[in-house]
């Protein structure tokens, strides 16, 4: 069985080698393994197979690469509760609960998004990610939560890549932070795998450029800091590896903090907290927004009287 994935060449990849290109905008796909997937015909841009990984990307530029899975798992609905804060028949905007999966992977083949999705949304989701993700456009990492938009169709899929690609689309998040971060500020640093672990992302001097935003929103004794972290790009792990690199790891996060934490947190604290695009319909901008989860809230409480 073959995965059909769609992406969208972003601002910072114009100009970019196709085969690099393909490797960052889809992480589970090597520099060598799209070498080979464009050796076998499996790579096009706007419908074109791409005969040389020298190809040079453009921005805007739809890139198709088929991935052969003859072992992949059937995604089955399932019937999950969803918090849905929208819904249309374009988008369905949903408050991602803690835990939860985005997408099908392996391990993960029942229990996520997608799953609870495909039976809420029936056969109304955009085909264009292919089996693994229908509807799923941008995703959170499994233990952030907050506000996600889907889309019921291609057409809706391809105004929202669009605007990811342009990074117009806008992405508040709030976090609790180790240590007292004094001033509101930016980190700009490119993001890229680890290159001793591709598992977890790294700044690195090749990476794609990533743009952090944030605010002090209140501050802890001298223990924590409460910020919003407004993107102006998304990538992987963002939030958590720039505010880690400047010595203010996400409390919570084992993965790129200590891995001994002092709260019982079950992964960051991490919340996507608004969303705001030009809707698929009309193009006039809408907003969407998700309240501090309980925990998040119940956290805060317990640190205003540290």
């Amino acid at each position: 069985m073959e995965e059909k994935r769609t992406f969208f060449v972003e601002e910072d990849l114009n100009g970019q080698r196709i085969d690099k290109a393909v490797s960052e905008m889809d992480g589970s796909v090597t520099r060598s393994r799209a070498e080979q997937l464009i050796a076998e015909g499996r790579v096009a841009a706007e419908d074109t197979v791409v005969k040389k990984p020298s190809y040079r990307v453009k921005t805007g530029e739809r890139i198709t690469v088929v991935i052969p899975d003859p072992e992949l798992t059937q995604i089955e609905p399932e019937d999950i509760p969803l918090d849905i804060i929208h819904e249309d028949d374009d988008v369905v905007i949903v408050n991602k609960p803690k835990g939860m999966v985005v997408h099908p992977a392996p391990g993960h083949y029942s229990g996520t998004l997608v799953n609870a999705l495909m039976y809420h949304c029936k056969d109304s989701l955009s085909g264009i990610n292919g089996d693994l993700r229908p509807g799923i456009v941008h995703r959170i990492d499994r233990d952030t939560t907050g506000v996600l938009v889907v889309c019921k169709n291609d057409k809706a899929h391809i105004c929202l890549s669009e605007q990811l690609a342009v990074h117009s689309i806008k992405r508040v998040y709030y976090c609790i932070v180790n240590g007292i971060v004094k001033e509101d500020g930016t980190v700009d640093a490119p993001i890229g795998r680890n290159p001793s672990d591709r598992k977890k992302m790294a700044i690195v001097k090749d990476g794609r450029r990533a743009v952090t935003h944030y605010k002090v929103l209140e501050h802890f004794g001298k223990k924590y800091t409460f910020l919003s972290c407004e993107l102006e790009t998304g990538r992987t792990h963002q939030i958590r590896v720039h505010m880690a690199s400047i010595g203010h790891p996400l409390l919570g996060d084992t993965v790129y903090g200590s891995a001994k934490q002092p709260y019982d947190t079950e992964g960051q604290v991490l919340h996507a907290g608004v969303l705001g695009f030009k809707h698929p319909k009309d193009r006039q901008y809408v907003e969407y927004s998700a309240d501090l989860p309980e925990y998040f809230q119940q956290l805060l409480e317990k640190l205003r009287k540290i």
